[in-house]
């Protein structure tokens, strides 16, 4: 008994040995092909075998053996990123983003005022001006602390055998006496004063901060200047106010 075979030929994808008989499929052997005969004898793809080419910010082409992954840099802290790292999120349109910029906002205000010669009161620290401004947090994101940098102009006129002393609310600031026999006229001082306003001042809000200013004849007490940074500051400039 004969057999006979009928003709067949190879196309794309197949590959045929005439000698043998044997239909098989045609792997190619061009780079970056992942389809592959598995251990049952059927064709498969490795899970993450589909490649890509990667642009800034990440490695890797997808591969099994090279999956994507974020490019990333040595963390040179001694605190740990869990701990202190900012946060990556993606915006709306598809970028990357990362936490806000932080800022510092200088606010100034001046305002001057002329007064005529006043006595000044015999009790420590009693007001006779006040002036105020309002401080507004521009983020809208974050909380502000607000610090401010006041200046007060204070002239004295004094007699012979007196004194007199001035400050900024319940902090005397600068203490003037006269012990010669003449009257010491137009003795002038400015003096600066770091103040925190608050801690926390939130998102987009205000608050109206005061200060005053305080005579008295006693002796000056000391004080501590606050040297923190501020994400708001004011300078406040004052007219001399010329007392007796």
């Amino acid at each position: 008994m004969r057999r006979f075979r009928a003709c067949l030929s190879a196309g794309d994808g197949i590959d045929y040995d005439p000698a043998t008989g044997v239909i098989a499929a045609d792997i190619s052997d061009q780079a970056g092909n992942n389809l592959a005969l598995g251990p049952d004898g059927g064709l498969f793809v490795p899970t993450g075998a589909a490649t890509v080419s990667t642009g800034c910010g990440l490695t890797g082409d997808g591969s099994g053996s090279a999956p994507l992954t974020v490019a990333t840099g040595t963390w040179p802290y001694a605190c740990t990123p869990e701990d202190a790292g900012g946060v990556i999120v993606c915006g709306t349109d598809g970028v990357l983003r990362g936490e806000p910029r932080g800022r510092a906002t200088f606010q100034s205000f001046t305002e001057t005022r002329n007064y005529n010669n006043r006595t000044v009161p015999a009790a420590q620290e009693t007001t006779v001006a006040t002036f105020t401004t309002t401080f507004t947090n521009p983020d809208p994101c974050r909380a502000a602390v607000v610090i401010s940098e006041r200046e007060i102009d204070v002239s004295f006129n004094l007699p012979a055998n007196s004194a007199a002393a001035y400050g900024h609310d319940t902090d005397e600031m600068h203490y003037l006496k006269n012990t010669g026999s003449s009257a010491m006229t137009n003795a002038h001082t400015q003096t600066t004063k770091l103040i925190q306003q608050s801690a926390f001042l939130a998102p987009g809000a205000s608050l109206t901060a005061s200060l005053n200013v305080t005579l008295g004849d006693l002796r000056v007490r000391p004080f501590c200047r606050d040297r923190r940074v501020s994400a708001a500051s004011t300078r406040a400039s004052r007219a001399p106010i010329p007392l007796v």
